[in-house]
């Protein structure tokens, strides 16, 4: 069974709870590593973490996840693919299966913008980018909700992260997994 590795940085918990939904998704075809980003993590401004990008180098697949702050990932996940080069420079992450999560404050709040750099780490991994394939307001259940097909993007409505981003978190959750064991 290929490992999911879901490398995320949360702060007020929401991404996190992505990260949950999406190991649901998972559940049975991959065994799953929560990988998250703490703030001990990161000294003088270095991500220093080497079990977590181990967990990283075993698994089939890996999953991005931060919120969208001031456009674009928040600077802990920044540090953390910052210390990926190392990686990098040997393409340790080829082939390895990736996709990515993010919530923001807005409905437009530059997610897209968190997901297309999630995607081109990946891409300087040498990874294989696996995004969301429900089109946006064409899903009965309203999954895929604000119509991201690079990944899934989120924002809360009322202070609450609706039940149909969770849903799709499960299922990119799912797909993901799927992508690694045909991958294997």
């Amino acid at each position: 069974m290929p490992l999911l590795a879901i490398v995320y940085f949360s702060i007020s918990g929401t991404t996190e709870r992505l990260a949950h939904a999406m190991a649901r998704g998972a559940d049975g075809m991959a065994e799953i590593a929560f990988c998250r980003i703490v703030g001990d993590d990161i000294v003088s401004g270095r991500f220093q973490n080497e079990s977590l990008l181990e967990s990283i180098d075993r698994a089939g697949a890996v999953a991005f996840g931060s919120p969208t702050y001031m456009g674009g990932p928040a600077a802990q996940f920044k540090a953390f693919a910052d210390a990926s080069s190392d990686r990098w420079s040997k393409q340790r992450w080829a082939n390895k299966i990736a996709g990515g999560f993010t919530t923001g404050a807005c409905a437009g709040g530059d997610q897209l913008h968190a997901l297309t750099y999630f995607s081109i780490l990946a891409a300087q991994h040498g990874m294989l980018w696996c995004g969301l394939d429900i089109p946006g307001g064409e899903d009965p259940s309203d999954r895929n909700r604000l119509g991201s097909q690079l990944g899934l993007a989120t924002h809360l409505v009322d202070g609450t992260l609706p039940q149909s981003d969770v849903s799709t978190a499960e299922y990119l959750g799912q797909r993901l997994a799927k992508m690694a064991r045909r991958n294997g």
